[in-house]
């Protein structure tokens, strides 16, 4: 495959020359350039350019999903020849957020590199979903439901949630016994989206959001948890957060006998016949990791 080949491939994958530019390691110029001498071979236009996004018209997307059938039937092919005389290595970009990463990205791409000593692994944290192209990672890990895009979105796992609160806060504002008591409470949010998004418990029932109130988000689990200890309100995170402050006596788990729903842990990635060996081997260990969480 022709340097302007692949130049095109990422101008339409990031909708940006320049973003384009700065993964080939070269000048906006000179990929402009490439550009156009494809479309001066090829006698069409491919790409619609504007200030703001690049992309590509109706021939050069056709054009953009052949190209990327051919790459991912040779890269099938050497897989399949190379499988079992060759060790996972390249380097493996992970898109998470910095809570996910400490909890379980990192334990898992460690050992991934006990096992492999040529992989290499760049974590990219953030709170919000990323152009998985933009930013060339091979997969993102994501917690709930995802905003409708042309991704991948494989569900990895399901992670327990409970509603926690301390004694002293509990002692001030009351005990709910039902969903419904929870208009009573504070909550501290790990976003203000969460805010905008109903409590689900498993016996169907559900805490509307309209009714919900907060006068603190942070999107920092540990904060929320400091936050939580010292009063500040309830909140609903992951059971293994709150796992030893719970078997301490520090928090009161609230409404017990209605748990609620655990939240789905996705793995996102670039639409594509063909997965690499090493991100397959991630999301598969990845979901052994969190199957192993049994609080």
């Amino acid at each position: 495959m022709s340097t302007s080949e692949q130049a095109f491939l990422h101008v339409v994958e990031t909708g940006s020359f320049k973003q384009a530019a700065k993964l080939l390691n070269m000048e906006p110029s000179s990929l402009s350039r490439k550009i156009a001498a494809l479309e001066e071979r090829l006698k069409i236009k491919l790409l619609h350019r504007s200030t703001s996004r690049t992309h590509p018209t109706e021939l050069g997307q056709a054009y953009y999903i052949g190209l990327k059938r051919i790459i991912d039937e040779q890269m099938a092919l050497e897989e399949e020849i190379l499988s079992g005389v060759t060790t996972i290595k390249g380097k493996l970009r992970i898109g998470s957020t910095f809570d996910l990463a400490e909890k379980l990205i990192t334990p898992v791409v460690l050992d991934m590199q006990r096992e492999a000593p040529e992989l290499k692994v760049e974590l990219i944290l953030s709170s919000d979903i990323d152009n998985l192209a933009e930013k060339n990672l091979d997969v993102a890990i994501r917690i709930g439901p995802l905003p409708d895009s042309n991704l991948i979105v494989k569900k990895v796992g399901e992670i327990s949630r409970v509603l926690v609160a301390n004694p002293e806060y509990v002692n001030q504002y009351g005990l709910p016994q039902s969903p419904s008591d929870l208009v009573n409470h504070n909550f501290v949010l790990y976003s203000a989206a969460q805010g905008r998004s109903s409590i689900e418990f498993k016996d169907g029932s559900v805490f509307r959001h309209s009714n919900m109130s907060s006068n603190m988000a942070v999107n920092s689990l540990n904060a929320i948890r400091y936050l939580v200890i010292n009063g500040s309100g309830v909140n609903l995170g992951p059971a293994w957060l709150y796992e030893d402050d719970l078997k301490k006596g520090k928090l009161i788990r609230l409404l017990p006998s209605h748990p609620v729903k655990g939240f789905m842990v996705n793995a996102v990635y670039t639409e594509r016949r063909f997965l690499p060996k090493k991100t397959k081997e991630f999301i598969e260990q990845l979901t052994k990791k969190i199957s192993d969480i049994t609080v």
